[in-house]
């Protein structure tokens, strides 16, 4: 497939204020992204402020990279681990006591191969109640993961998991 990016278009896509967003940036590199251990507390309040939707006993581990909280629900004594990034261009709900170990990505945003202008395209991601993605895992855009779910090291979640059980590979399986 030939792409000309000269005709790329996104004008569409207004996630924010480009104030909102830059003053957001700034929030998130001194708060978020940053090895110092800002209690969780303060990153919750700092997210709601932004408009994320953020239940007690959220934990919040450093270097934590979230691109708009305003998209952002995360429910009662769920854990963001080290290096979590909720590249939440559209919504991502996280449901209760549910776990994203390291370096889980949730993505978003994608783009049509099949377009020549290489169009954006954003699908909402929606994790369930005692999920567990484990470190290095990735989600895609669109993706549903229902309750009582393990996503094993670095699975790829690329499909909705609707039945309880542990899902591993790339795409992810239930493999119990």
């Amino acid at each position: 497939m030939k792409f000309s990016l000269s005709t790329f278009d996104n004008t569409w896509y207004k996630p924010g204020s480009s104030g909102k967003i830059i003053f957001w940036m700034l929030i998130s590199q001194c708060f978020f992204e940053t090895f110092f251990p800002w209690p969780s507390s303060l990153k919750r309040k700092l997210l709601t402020w932004f408009g994320a939707e953020i239940s007690k006993g959220v934990v919040i581990k450093p270097h934590v990279q979230i691109k708009y909280p305003w998209f952002l629900t995360v429910g009662e004594f769920s854990w963001l681990g080290e290096h979590v990034w909720i590249d939440n261009l559209g919504r991502v709900t996280i449901g209760s006591d549910s776990v994203l170990s390291q370096g889980v990505y949730l993505c978003t945003g994608n783009h049509n191969f099949k377009s020549k202008s290489f169009d954006l395209m954003v699908g909402e991601i929606s994790i369930g109640d005692s999920v567990w993605i484990g470190a290095n895992g990735v989600v895609a855009p669109g993706v549903t993961i229902n309750d009582e779910i393990v996503v094993s090291l670095g699975s790829v979640v690329k499909s909705d998991l609707l039945e309880p059980g542990i899902y591993a590979g790339n795409p992810a399986i239930k493999i119990k």
